[in-house]
């Protein structure tokens, strides 16, 4: 590992990409203070603005990281642009996270404890509850396996060699599900991946995102179906 890549792919993002860099700047400087001086791995972060129309260019300027844009409205293009200007750029190993998402202090030391692999799959946390249902919340607590060897897999807790994603092919042009795609084809070919609790992300609970389907979906999913049940059972209680 000789320089690590993030991308970050943001559409409309000006309510949540400042955290997002704050967070991943922590990280940075956290990994600079604490890693060898002997290894001297450098740490850019790109973030891929695709069709913004907000103040989300105008706030990442302020910061600390590259950008590059596009219009093409598909999170799997977006990523894949971003990853193959990284490679460009001399980095060796790949991170992916969202824009509405705020990684660990310790996310890029952790990274270095689980080498040699090709993939890590992290784990997330749900950044706030008040909004949703404690139905929801233990519905989904009950389900997440926030564990080593879980089997979740998240585009804002993703890393992986520069090398096996070239291999792979990259991210395939999807609109959402692209990552899960990515880590079942490096599966199939028996790539070596790390199924790991230790690199976290606290992600947004909101219930509508820029795409279809995805990890909002599912939660607007759960809460919607809480809601439902719970609107049942008054007016079968008020029928009774």
């Amino acid at each position: 590992m000789r320089k690590i890549g993030v991308v970050i792919p943001a559409c409309n993002e000006e309510l949540e990409i400042a955290n997002c860099l704050q967070a991943l700047e922590r990280a940075r400087q956290y990994f600079y203070q604490h890693q060898s001086q002997t290894k001297n791995i450098d740490i850019e972060i790109l973030v891929v603005l695709d069709s913004c129309t907000d103040r989300t260019l105008e706030i990442i300027k302020t910061y600390n990281v590259s950008m590059i844009s596009c219009t093409y409205r598909c999170v799997g293009q977006t990523r894949d642009l971003g990853i193959r200007y990284l490679i460009e750029q001399g980095c060796d190993w790949i991170c992916c996270t969202d824009a509405d998402s705020r990684v660990s202090l310790d996310w890029f030391t952790s990274m270095l404890k689980h080498q040699p692999t090709h993939v890590i799959c992290g784990v997330v946390e749900i950044a706030e509850w008040q909004h949703l249902s404690d139905a929801t919340r233990q519905d989904y607590l009950s389900h997440y396996q926030d564990r080593t060897g879980h089997r979740h897999i998240h585009g804002a807790n993703l890393c992986f060699r520069a090398s096996s994603y070239l291999a792979l092919g990259g991210f395939k042009a999807m609109p959402c599900h692209e990552d899960v795609d990515l880590v079942k084809r490096a599966e199939k070919i028996g790539l070596h991946i790390s199924w790991s609790n230790q690199l976290r992300v606290i992600t947004s609970s909101r219930l509508n995102s820029r795409v279809d389907e995805g990890f909002s979906r599912f939660l607007r999913v759960i809460e919607q179906e809480n809601l439902h049940e719970y609107s049942s059972e008054s007016a079968l209680r008020k029928i009774v």
